[in-house]
């Protein structure tokens, strides 16, 4: 017991040092945190009233980055449904297969959404496809990841039960796996389909179209109250997706 609580006290100090250290690097300051009415003051000055007039061109926008975040989510969950069993160490051919998919994955999560998206707006042009391929890309890894660890977390007894009645390898594994995790497959899908939202407004303000590059004309133009107009429209849009998700999930599970 005393032995636990020294390595408890450890873990202590070695997070406190990590956070005086995080502090330290991010310039983190009280005075400035309770400075934060300021920034109340300002909204409250220049983000009221509401452009009203402008919410049937943001939803028209809001089309667009919506389309953009579910086809290219949803794409990456077509090819990430399959890429995620042979990413998974359960249900990988060989070792050598295993880990090249795995480090492939890896390599392609590594990258942020928005240095694809630089990518291709420079080789593609500006526009929504350039972030919906940017967005695709992204989701195959961090989608084929989290679902291979749902494979590889999966009971083994539904497999083993259609290996006896005769199902091949790659059927057994189908079939007895993927009604074990989809539920949960639904739950990344869903997440990473909010999360697409949110990075295809980012994308949008280096050209990739849609509500984000909206916002960024109306910031560079110092169009406050229409800012705030687009900044409702992603709120509401991220709301209902949610909403959405949580029904589809209780009707799946």
């Amino acid at each position: 017991m005393v032995w636990f609580r020294k390595r408890l006290f450890i873990y202590a100090v070695l997070i406190l040092l990590l956070l005086v250290f995080s502090g330290i690097g991010s310039d983190f300051s009280l005075t400035a945190l309770f400075q934060l009415g300021n920034t109340w003051d300002f909204m409250q000055r220049n983000f009221w009233p509401l452009r009203w007039d402008l919410f049937p061109y943001l939803l028209q926008q809001s089309l667009i980055t919506l389309s953009v975040a579910f086809f290219g989510t949803f794409m990456a969950l077509v090819i990430a449904l399959p890429v995620s069993f042979l990413a998974a160490e359960n249900t990988s051919r060989t070792s050598f297969g295993f880990y090249s998919v795995r480090s492939l994955l890896s390599l392609f999560r590594s990258v942020p959404e928005i240095v694809f998206g630089l990518i291709f707006v420079v080789s593609l042009g500006l526009g929504p496809f350039a972030a919906l391929l940017a967005i695709f890309l992204h989701n195959v890894s961090v989608l084929g990841k989290l679902i291979a660890e749902l494979v590889e977390s999966s009971d083994k007894g539904p497999q083993e039960a259609m290996m006896s009645v005769g199902a091949g390898r790659r059927t057994g594994q189908l079939f007895s796996i993927l009604p074990q995790i989809w539920p949960n497959v639904l739950s990344h899908y869903f997440y990473r389909f909010e999360v697409a939202i949110r990075t295809s407004l980012v994308l949008g303000m280096i050209g990739g179209g849609g509500l984000g590059q909206s916002l960024m004309n109306y910031y560079n133009s110092l169009a406050y109250d229409s800012m705030a107009s687009a900044i409702v429209i992603i709120m509401v849009l991220v709301i209902i997706v949610d909403v959405s998700g949580g029904i589809v999930r209780k009707r799946v599970i």
